[in-house]
């Protein structure tokens, strides 16, 4: 069995929504890079709250890559509400699986994705449930 889905391979060869977004409404980082992992994801968002655009920079490996990339593609177009609900699990299986030493990476994207939903809300002074946001100490590999 190969170590990496058709799916994750596919989304590390050609991962979608590379790159920034100028004057983005939200970014959020995660990750160290003692650990190796760094992803960065940038929101455009509506007036209607519809994440219009997504684009992600990733410093890893291939897992964090196509998670970083997956991500990206699940919450394109999905009002912010929507992305908030995206789970590391909902990645890990939308790639069709990733190796148990990986799923680290699935939470990463998971983590981007709400710190970049977490600046839109304190950029334009949107409450919001305090216990949706933890911060990121990138518990998985043990670094502070």
């Amino acid at each position: 069995m190969a170590l990496y889905s058709e799916k994750v391979m596919d989304h590390f060869i050609n991962p979608r929504n590379v790159g920034q977004i100028e004057n983005a409404d939200g970014v959020g980082e995660v990750g160290n890079a003692r650990c190796g992992d760094i992803m960065k994801i940038f929101l455009k968002i509506n007036k209607d709250g519809i994440i219009e655009d997504v684009k992600f920079n990733t410093f890893g490996c291939a897992s964090a890559i196509a998670s970083s990339s997956m991500a990206t593609e699940m919450i394109k177009g999905q009002p912010v509400s929507k992305a908030l609900e995206l789970t590391n699990k909902a990645v890990v299986e939308a790639l069709d699986g990733l190796p148990a030493i990986k799923i680290h990476c699935s939470v990463l994207a998971e983590e981007a994705v709400k710190a970049a939903v977490k600046d839109y809300y304190d950029k334009n002074s949107i409450e919001y449930d305090k216990e949706l946001f933890k911060e990121n100490s990138c518990e998985h590999c043990n670094i502070e």
